[in-house]
């Protein structure tokens, strides 16, 4: 048995009765859409959720702390109907869940996201060592561990600065994550590999890329188009890892327009 977790939802300020939830990235916690969450709510009500061992979940820890035992926590939360949009990790787990609960999840949205974040021969990503790194420095000094992360997520935005400051403010109104599901979810980046079954997701996808992410690089985007083809594929140009935060306008309306296109609730 395990605590429920803790949701919050902003109701569309329209008729619509579309859902959708977000999920958030390593390390972080809802907090990080509390400024984006408005653009969309006019189109439908939003469902912000910490995962499992963050933000004001940071006490619901799954063990193991698995792809699969994650997505089922989560899964108890989500809507009856809902679009699940997923940052970063939080992409990677909203596509679990639109394998694994496809009677719940009627569309996905990945930002910065990819079925495997790790290189691997000829797959672009992190590089292993990279990875291995945040681990071993995470029992040392979580805050400087973090600092790098976001210092990395924000790499070649025109307004990296402002980005990595609005990112920390909004962490700093949540708990702080459990230094457990730290330590899982980076094993998580590490180690899952959804590749061959993505092909098998029958929602909407929308995927949204920064052409300057150095977490998802730009080689891997024909590459994960090829393997889910029917995914609706979209670059920022000028983004980084965090266009919701860096373009927050030009995000939220490349989502409107999917979200208008396939629901009906424009």
């Amino acid at each position: 048995m395990h605590d429920t977790l803790i949701t919050r939802t902003v109701t569309c300020t329209k008729s619509s009765d579309l859902q959708v939830v977000l999920l958030h990235g390593w390390g972080m916690n809802s907090g990080i859409f509390d400024e984006f969450t408005p653009l969309l709510s006019d189109v439908a009500s939003i469902t912000t959720i910490d995962l499992p061992g963050f933000g004001c979940n940071q006490h619901v820890v799954p063990v193991p702390y698995s792809l699969e035992n994650v997505a089922a926590v989560v899964a108890e939360r989500l809507p009856t109907k809902c679009v699940v949009l997923g940052w970063s990790l939080g992409g990677l787990l909203a596509q679990s869940l639109a394998l694994s609960h496809s009677d719940k999840v009627m569309g996905l949205i990945t930002i910065a996201s990819t079925p495997q974040f790790v290189a691997e021969g000829e797959w672009p990503g992190i590089a292993p060592r990279v990875l291995a790194q945040f681990e071993a420095q995470l029992g040392q000094n979580y805050a400087q561990t973090l600092d790098r992360f976001l210092a990395i997520q924000a790499m070649g935005s025109a307004t990296a600065k402002q980005d990595i400051k609005r990112i920390r403010q909004a962490l700093s109104q949540y708990p702080e994550p459990s230094r457990d599901a730290l330590a899982e979810g980076l094993k998580l980046l590490s180690s899952e590999n959804l590749r061959a079954k993505i092909a098998d997701i029958e929602q909407p996808t929308l995927r949204l890329y920064g052409r300057l992410d150095s977490l998802v690089p730009h080689q891997a985007i024909p590459l994960i188009q090829a393997l889910q083809p029917a995914a609706q594929s979209l670059t920022l140009a000028h983004a980084s890892h965090a266009p919701f935060i860096s373009h927050a306008e030009e995000t939220a309306q490349t989502i409107r327009t999917f979200l208008c296109a396939n629901f009906s609730v424009c």
